[in-house]
């Protein structure tokens, strides 16, 4: 395997593992469990309101987001939409838990967005959808890719907890 083949494959597994991972878990909030009226219901109790707005658009997020970096198309914006999931969940529930998730820290939210950032950096390699309809995804420079999915991704987790969280005063 030349060194091609082999980026290509190691940016196909890592699109995939971090894809699958957020697909399953927007699927539970959507159609397992308490579905979204419970994910609704615990969303209000952590002081993201309206609660069944924020189920559904985290849920879908995830899902969609998942489904595009499987196939690797629009990355980046992908990995950006990873790294506002995991921003909001960190500091919604797991900052105040410290740092390692054996205490319900924010190690997992951590590694999860940082994967997200340094796949955008790499891109999503020639065996992508971005690739195949040459999209201006596939041409993207390592410093771009990383800098676009953290702006997105930190700016639009700024963004929702400053006009939708209120934490509650237990928090």
């Amino acid at each position: 395997m030349d060194d091609l083949q082999a980026f290509n494959l190691m940016t196909l597994f890592l699109r995939v593992s971090l894809g699958a991972m957020i697909f399953v878990h927007g699927f539970n909030k959507a159609y397992r469990g308490g579905k979204i009226a419970g994910t609704a219901a615990w969303f209000d109790s952590i002081g993201l309101k309206p609660g069944k707005l924020h189920a559904q658009l985290s849920a879908y997020t995830e899902m969609g987001s998942g489904i595009l970096l499987i196939v690797g198309l629009a990355t980046q914006l992908a990995d950006g939409a990873l790294v506002a999931l995991m921003v909001v969940a960190a500091v919604t529930v797991h900052l105040r838990s410290g740092f390692l998730i054996t205490k319900g820290g924010w190690e997992y939210n951590y590694i999860i967005a940082v994967a997200a950032i340094v796949s955008a950096g790499l891109g999503a390699g020639e065996w992508s959808l971005d690739h195949l309809f040459d999209l201006p995804f596939a041409d993207m420079s390592l410093g771009a890719g990383m800098a676009l999915a953290t702006g997105l991704g930190v700016g639009g987790a700024a963004g929702l907890l400053g006009i939708f969280w209120r934490p509650p005063s237990d928090a």
